[in-house]
């Protein structure tokens, strides 16, 4: 494995695959991980694999779990009022933490939709922070969300002020939300736990369905409009070290060609992109 695994995340083989493929195809493509869902961590579960099981098939492939996610409505007011909502809620949060450290995963990645004011997001990240206890909680910015660029979700981490609160930095809301290198100033390197990387379409979804485009459509990377070769860079220059990176491609075209053929090519273009701008990263 290298230093810096590079992880097929879990959306890029989709949410039907089982958990035995999702491996044996992520390691045939070349990854050295892959990366779990809460809801595909629970298909495994219902399609029979006991933890046990998918330890042992991840050491008969010699592959790690090396990223789990995704913990939301973390800032929800009412997230203390048992209603099924709540419940589920916590279970899945639950869920997450179990699979952090059941796989040796340290870090877990998290979002928010919902908008609330600053100094309720701020409070209720480090609420969340504490519960996670040893386990990193990593902040994912997106341009359609209630955390919609790099500054507001850096604002939230600062004032929270937990050891385990970081950053995770995205090529496709990196892009979507217009950041440039000139907006890590003030960003402590060592406060970015991860990175995905994808790439974005030339024509942008509108606002009001950009979500969509995030979730069905994006490119494999260096394949679009959305310099990931520059946002690997950016990151590089100023002092970023990841600890994993990841190959998050959601897209409906692609993944109609079939996991392997997905995977494959997901894996080709971020070893491409990397080599040119990071090839570090892969030592």
């Amino acid at each position: 494995m290298r230093n810096v695994p590079l992880t097929i995340s879990s959306y890029t083989l989709g949410t039907e695959i089982n958990f035995e493929d999702r491996v044996k195809i992520a390691k045939e493509a070349g990854y050295d991980g892959i990366g779990l869902r809460a809801e595909t961590y629970i298909l495994a579960v219902k399609q029979g694999y006991s933890d046990e099981r998918m330890l042992e098939i991840l050491a008969e492939h010699d592959m790690k779990v090396t990223e789990v996610e995704y913990i939301t409505l973390w800032a929800d007011p009412n997230k203390t009022i048992e209603t099924p909502e709540t419940l589920l809620q916590q279970f899945k949060e639950q869920t997450i933490y179990h699979m952090a450290r059941l796989f040796g995963v340290g870090h877990i990645n998290c979002g928010l939709m919902e908008k609330y004011p600053a100094e309720v997001h701020i409070q209720a990240f480090k609420e969340l922070c504490t519960r996670a206890k040893e386990l990193v909680i990593g902040l994912e910015f997106m341009p359609y969300s209630g955390v919609p660029d790099l500054a507001s979700a850096w604002n939230i981490v600062k004032e929270a002020d937990c050891e385990n609160g970081m950053l995770i930095l995205d090529t496709w809301h990196w892009a979507r939300a217009n950041m440039t290198a000139a907006d890590l100033e003030g960003v402590p390197a060592e406060k970015v736990v991860s990175i995905q990387i994808c790439d974005v379409l030339e024509r942008r979804y509108p606002d009001t369905i950009l979500r969509d485009e995030s979730m069905h459509d994006r490119l494999c990377p260096g394949t679009g409009w959305g310099d990931t070769e520059g946002f690997l860079r950016a990151l590089k220059a100023h002092g970023i070290k990841p600890r994993v990176v990841g190959t998050e491609v959601i897209s409906d075209p692609i993944l109609s060609q079939g996991y392997q053929k997905a995977a494959e090519q997901n894996y080709k273009t971020s070893i491409e992109v990397i080599q040119n701008a990071w090839p570090e990263l892969l030592a």
